[in-house]
């Protein structure tokens, strides 16, 4: 009797988690699964004499494993979980590529 009624309470625990904004913010953040379609950067994002260059959303969310400004620019704002702008500046990788 003691185990179904921990089982029955653990149900009821998950069930809130999975149904709070915090949890589903978490899953979103850290657990969302990566896109693997390749996606066109904008010339606004990379700037008018920027050459066309195209990035995709592999899971990458540091500076140092980025290769220049444009592809930071690119990550930050179209893949999510990305840990590029500490400052919340809009300028990823502000002593890296940024500067």
């Amino acid at each position: 009797m003691k185990g179904i009624f921990l089982v029955l309470l653990a149900v009821v625990v998950a069930f809130g988690l999975s149904t709070s904004p915090v949890f589903k913010r978490w899953v979103g953040e850290y657990l969302a699964p990566l896109s693997t379609a390749r996606q066109e950067a904008p010339a606004a994002l990379l700037g008018s004499d920027a050459p066309a260059v195209s990035f995709k959303c592999d899971g990458r969310k540091y500076c140092s494993q980025m290769t220049s400004c444009a592809e930071a620019k690119y990550f930050l704002k179209y893949c999510p979980g990305t840990k590029m702008d500490g400052d919340h500046d809009g300028i990823p990788c502000e002593s890296q590529w940024c500067r």
